[in-house]
């Protein structure tokens, strides 16, 4: 059975109910939630041995995040604790229809942050029967973290291990004086598969945008040239894929998205989610299911709908996790999208 290993900090989220501005009453939603460990818990939901490697503080509120990913399935066992530092955390408020979501950052001085790469149990846990996934958040969080990244990417490959990185700019993130493109071109010459939004590969790899990402309307087919180049510039990558969000409003997106394989360049079903539930951790959910479809399928094609499919089931679901079956995701992707009463 192939085993799927996940890195990079994992944060306590703290949400405003339903749809409230910030402390409009006083009361704050809290779970846990993080990139690559969301995609540890989604493919652990998919029936997948998933190990997620984070480091956490030795207090309550550190052991609670890693019960709650033990809950959700996810080996916690190869996780760093530290005597100081502390968890990390990110306050949302959700959009709806014209106004946007907004998110808050407060990690600073957390233990992911300052935790080196020599603290970590990397030894002796890649091999090729293994799948190997980071985000480019996690190299934006502190140079320490980029060193560990760049550290655990290279012993993956040194070890005929799958990797996968998915971009993920985060402008608020990018502060200890390294830019976002000097830092990822180096980590993405690790990679085997690439995956991202529409102004990702721009801000992270320095490679021009296709298209205005605020417009609402994308161009499809000039993801082609998009991903071609980043094959081109980066030898490594056999696969790009290029998540394709059109944001009607806060609550109402297309969703689909490309992929440019080994096999050749194919657009998925495109799905238009109205009153969405949460989007958070869809960027992530779809990953998990690229990264199990391309595990699982002999057709890329077939992957790609299939994370799709995970990704657009997200967005009903409130939270970072995307907590749905293999079965779920497969009727969706098959195109069981009535929504009817299952009896």
């Amino acid at each position: 059975m192939k085993k799927y290993i996940t890195f990079g900090e994992i944060m306590l989220r703290l949400k405003s109910p339903g749809l409230e501005r910030f402390f409009q009453s006083p009361q704050l939603e809290a779970t846990f939630g993080g990139g690559e460990g969301n995609v540890a818990v989604s493919l652990a939901h998919f029936g997948e041995k998933a190990c997620f490697i984070t480091a956490l503080p030795e207090n309550a509120i550190g052991r609670g995040a890693e019960a709650e990913l033990r809950k959700q399935g996810v080996d916690t066992s190869l996780i760093t604790f530290t005597e100081g530092g502390r968890l990390g955390i990110y306050y949302l408020e959700t959009g709806a229809c014209q106004r946007p979501s907004k998110v808050v950052y407060d990690r600073a001085g957390s233990s992911f942050s300052f935790t080196d790469k020599d603290d970590y149990s990397f030894d002796g846990v890649f091999d090729k029967d293994t799948w190997f996934h980071i985000s480019g958040i996690t190299p934006a969080v502190s140079q320490k973290a980029a060193d560990a990244a760049l550290y655990v990417m290279k012993k993956a490959k040194e070890n005929g291990t799958t990797v996968s990185i998915d971009l993920n700019f985060r402008k608020k993130l990018w502060k200890y004086g390294k830019t976002a493109p000097e830092v990822m071109r180096k980590l993405t010459k690790y990679a085997d598969v690439v995956i991202a939004n529409e102004e990702d590969i721009q801000k992270c790899l320095g490679i021009s945008s296709v298209s205005d990402v605020t417009s609402g309307k994308l161009d499809i087919k000039s993801y082609e040239k998009l991903a071609l180049e980043v094959k081109k510039q980066f030898a490594n990558v056999s696969v790009v894929a290029i998540t394709l969000r059109e944001s009607h409003s806060a609550d109402y997106n297309g969703w689909s998205a490309v992929i440019s394989g080994k096999t050749g360049f194919y657009i998925s079903r495109k799905y238009e989610i109205k009153d969405i539930t949460d989007r958070v951790g869809g960027g992530d959910s779809f990953a998990a299911g690229l990264i199990y479809g391309l595990s699982h399928f002999d057709s890329e094609e077939v992957a790609l709908n299939f994370a799709v499919a995970a990704s657009a089931l997200k967005h009903t679901i409130p939270g970072d996790f995307n907590p749905v079956s293999l079965e779920e995701v497969r009727n969706l992707a098959g195109g069981d999208g009535s929504g009817r009463v299952q009896r």
